[in-house]
């Protein structure tokens, strides 16, 4: 028999991955091409259902003669380790992000006369139009807990940007840009002290209690389905932050993150201010009461480093990951004041020697131009931009004030402003 490949991500089986795979039958012996799930995260979003699962669902439809790994959005070499007769996908990926993978498809099989089958595409159902669906009605604390440890394990890097209110991070969720094959969007949402604390006109100085730190996650997890990591500052006490835990962990968010200073502690980017290290025993004490509260394994907690910030050597920051990471700490976060990366990178390249690791956080506030690429090859795992979302609105209400005030009218204002519509369509 002819062989027959058909690429797919099956990340929700439905009618229209059947009438395919019917019509790739009518050709030949069908080998399905199963992306992986690194595959898929490298374009857009995680799959909600693993490659395993997905596969024996693929497998279970009569005809399938197999299923194998596609490691790639790009079929070349699949197509030529399989030598297809006929590659069968719908018509949807005429145009769009696919269009260029189409055509490389097209002139891979040519080199052995093979031929491209393009049944119509079935309308008005899509596996990513099914989940859209599905998480328009929200998701469960389980749900976003765990999805953190996969962007993780899938993607070279996770992508989190602070959001401070329901409205930020609706735009955060929802905001996609496409470079080429990719869409790239937010993976996660970052809850900052700092931003918190300055939306609501109070100083970063652990002022605002975490009750109303509370409250602010709630808005914001009632508004979104990605998950959260929450700045958790020094953590309070032990005592403090073993319930600190169980009520981050009970609410869904994903991991959190405290530093190692002493209590009230003073923002990091703040200018000629000392600032106090907790002692190494202590912090690690501290980060021990934390795994001991937490119920599931998927909760993550996360040790600050503030050594580069209170002045200190690389060294003492490498001393502090080694003893943060052997009594239990799920990620490690550096963290840097300086407009050069260069002392975080070289913290980077003596970690990458440490025999046990865990993720890498990195904050390029100040050193920010540094690419993602760039961190990704110092071996980060989570990039956060932390407090761009509130610093660019007080920008433009600074701007917008202004302009009424001016002008003793609103007119010159609107160009500051979106019009109401616009947020009417978003918040619905």
């Amino acid at each position: 028999m002819k062989k027959v490949y058909v690429g797919m991500s099956a990340d929700y089986l439905h009618i229209g991955h059947i009438n395919l795979l019917n019509e790739a039958k009518k050709y030949g012996s069908v080998i399905v091409g199963l992306l992986t799930d690194e595959a898929i995260a490298s374009y857009k979003r995680i799959p909600m259902t693993n490659y395993e699962n997905r596969k024996k669902m693929v497998e279970s439809i009569a005809g399938i003669q197999k299923v194998v790994p596609q490691h790639t959005f790009d079929y070349t070499d699949n197509l030529i380790k399989y030598k297809p007769d006929f590659v069968v996908h719908g018509t949807d990926w005429r145009t769009g992000i696919q269009k260029n993978i189409r055509q490389k498809v097209i002139d891979t099989i040519k080199e052995w006369n093979g031929k491209l089958v393009e049944p119509p595409y079935t309308t008005g159902i899509s596996s990513t139009g099914i989940i859209e669906k599905q998480m328009e009605c929200g998701v469960t604390p389980i749900y976003r807990l765990n999805k953190l440890r996969r962007l993780i394990e899938l993607k070279p890097i996770v992508r989190v940007i602070e959001a401070h209110s329901g409205l930020s991070s609706i735009i955060a969720e929802r905001t996609k840009f496409q470079v080429g094959n990719e869409i790239r969007e937010f993976d996660a949402f970052w809850e900052s002290s700092l931003t918190d604390s300055m939306s609501k006109g109070k100083p970063d100085i652990e002022i605002v209690d975490f009750t109303s730190r509370t409250q602010t996650i709630n808005q914001i997890l009632e508004v979104t389905t990605k998950p959260m990591i929450i700045d958790g500052d020094t953590g309070g006490t032990p005592e403090h932050f073993s319930f600190m835990v169980k009520t981050l962990e009970r609410l869904g968010v994903s991991a959190v993150i405290i530093e190692d200073k002493q209590f009230p502690k003073q923002n990091s980017l703040l200018p000629n201010v000392k600032h106090q290290q907790e002692t190494i025993l202590n912090f690690c004490a501290k980060i021990q009461k934390g795994k001991q509260s937490q119920v599931n394994s998927d909760f993550m907690i996360f040790a600050r480093i503030e050594s580069l910030i209170a002045g200190k050597s690389v060294d003492d920051a490498l001393e502090r990951a080694k003893a943060y990471i052997q009594v239990g700490a799920d990620g490690i976060m550096i963290h840097s004041k300086y407009k050069s990366p260069g002392e975080i990178l070289e913290f980077c390249e003596e970690y990458k020697k440490f025999k046990h690791r865990v993720p890498l956080i990195a904050v390029p506030t100040t050193y920010n131009t540094i690419t993602e690429k760039e961190l990704i090859d110092a071996g980060v795992s989570i990039v956060i931009y932390a407090n761009h979302l509130l610093r660019s609105s007080y920008k433009a209400m600074m701007k917008t004030a202004e302009a009424i005030l001016q002008n003793e009218r609103a007119y010159e204002a609107e160009s500051t402003c979106c019009p109401v519509k616009q947020i009417f369509d978003m918040i619905r």
